[in-house]
């Protein structure tokens, strides 16, 4: 499990502070508007962020103090951060090894991957060739290869059409369930919370002001909440 408590940081003059939990397989989807504190905590939990006192533990073990390479976590942004000049194989080999130098049980795992993720037949092309669902697939295909046990997603999907929103949300589904991943998603897209989230947090100037089940929300918890929804409900 991750837990964040009272977990802080000091952004451009202001005060950020988070409390969470979540479990091995769970989906907690992060909400706010823009500005409000969405990628600062997921850069917090990844180490590119300093924190300033709380807590941040995964499975009963203190992280803060570890840099981003040996945190439990990995992140997919917006810009899938591909290497154009590298082939899709490469891309995702980087996730394993930087010289690409595989071995075979690790080449084994990136084909196992690509297959998951139906992009086996691209190996050999490069990103430029690729739709941006295709982009995005390789771009989680490389995620998934490091074997890291939380998925941190900043908005990731947003420049996709929502039929493919849609598909790769599936994906993300799938994984966190079958692979046990506990994955945060910071999206401006409520629909995703009612379709595959099992929680879902609303951030608003610098803290995290609740988390409930998807379940339970047949009405916005606060006003402000509600507010930035612009309707009375998820539904």
């Amino acid at each position: 499990m991750l837990l964040v408590e009272k977990l802080q940081t000091r952004r451009q003059g202001r005060t950020f502070e988070f409390s969470l939990q979540l479990q091995p397989g769970e989906i907690g989807l992060l909400l706010g508007r823009s500005g409000s504190g969405k990628s600062t905590l997921l850069e917090l939990l990844a180490g590119f962020l300093p924190a300033s006192s709380g807590v941040l533990s995964a499975d009963g073990q203190n992280i803060a103090h570890l840099p981003p390479a040996q945190r439990p976590f990995t992140m997919l942004f917006q810009q899938n951060n591909l290497f154009e000049h590298l082939t899709v194989y490469q891309n995702i080999a980087l996730g394993l090894r930087p010289d690409l130098k595989l071995s075979l049980q690790e080449q084994q795992t990136l084909q196992l991957a690509a297959e998951r993720l139906q992009i086996a037949d691209l190996l050999t092309r490069r990103p430029g060739s690729l739709s941006g669902g295709q982009q995005q697939r390789v771009a989680l295909a490389r995620c998934l290869v490091r074997r890291k046990p939380y998925l941190l997603l900043d908005e990731p999907f947003s420049a996709l059409d929502p039929a493919l929103r849609q598909e790769m949300m599936q994906e993300v589904r799938q994984l966190a369930t079958e692979q046990h991943i506990g994955v945060l998603l910071v999206s401006h897209q409520p629909q995703e919370a009612k379709d595959q989230a099992d929680w879902l947090g609303f951030i608003d100037d610098g803290q995290l002001k609740f988390t409930a089940p998807v379940s339970t929300l047949q009405q916005p918890p606060t006003a402000e909440f509600a507010a930035y929804l612009g309707m009375s409900s998820l539904g």
